[in-house]
């Protein structure tokens, strides 16, 4: 569950990247991958 959400969302990340999209909605799935992350490790 957890898991998956975090690598949808790595790939949206490393996407955004590719596309070269704004820094502030790169820097903002950063964190929120950041979040799922930790979350993760919490468990």
């Amino acid at each position: 569950m957890l898991n998956d959400e975090i690598c949808k969302l790595r790939d949206k990340l490393n996407k955004s990247i590719e596309n070269g999209d704004d820094y502030e909605i790169i820097y903002q799935l950063s964190v929120e991958l950041d979040q799922l992350i930790a979350e993760y490790y919490q468990k």
